[in-house]
């Protein structure tokens, strides 16, 4: 589940789960960035052990998984499983990794490894920790009402538009609906009482008068 989660997260650089997962996944997708950027350094320093041992923990730790370009999903879908499989795979069976065009291929698969490296942990170099966030989410999970949060990475927030106000429940419907009858039902009888005073008191004037 971790893996999937943190793989979710630096392809779409934000994702929406429990609030409980979310605080759960937080030092785990940090340590990845932070191997992810020990990565750069060491490789940028010609430590290449240390750069092997580091790229080996991420793996060990991330897995491995191909993305598709969001500007070539659809042609992705369309292919046929022949083409897929030549999209995400060399013929010598060895999977693509920089999402580049490759001989005929317009696009090839990118490792989600290669992703977490060269595009995401450079954005982290010069930043000490802190590179995702948690944002609780007022609406709750359909089912087992689990608070919802987004988990993001730092630099990745998109502004949310127009803030609305979040939607009434079914119940709190049910409440305001029973409340202003039972307003509109006062009104109703307020107003019957002060039509019957202003009876009364009319007609004891007529008697008054006639008397």
């Amino acid at each position: 589940m971790r893996r999937n989660l943190a793989q979710n997260l630096f392809e779409h650089g934000e994702i929406t789960t429990t609030l409980p997962k979310a605080k759960d996944m937080r030092p785990f997708c940090e340590k990845l960035i932070t191997l992810a950027v020990k990565v750069r350094r060491h490789t940028a320093a010609k430590e290449s052990a240390e750069a092997l041992s580091a790229r080996r923990r991420i793996h060990q730790l991330l897995g491995e998984r191909s993305l598709i370009p969001k500007e070539h999903v659809d042609a992705f879908h369309a292919m046929s499983d022949a083409a897929r499989a030549k999209t995400l795979r060399s013929p010598s069976g060895r999977r693509h990794r920089t999402g580049e065009p490759q001989g005929r291929l317009s696009f090839t698969g990118e490792s989600i490894s290669h992703r977490l490296i060269e595009k995401i942990a450079p954005r982290y170099e010069d930043r000490p920790g802190g590179y995702t966030r948690v944002v609780r989410l007022a609406r709750r999970r359909l089912g087992d009402a689990s608070p919802l949060a987004v988990l993001q990475l730092v630099g990745q927030e998109e502004s949310p538009g127009v803030l609305t106000k979040p939607g009434k429940t079914a119940r709190r419907r049910r409440t305001d609906a029973r409340y202003s009858f039972a307003v509109q039902v006062a009104k109703g009888q307020s107003a019957r009482g002060r039509g019957a005073s202003a009876t009364g008191a009319s007609s004891e004037a007529s008697v008054g008068d006639s008397t």
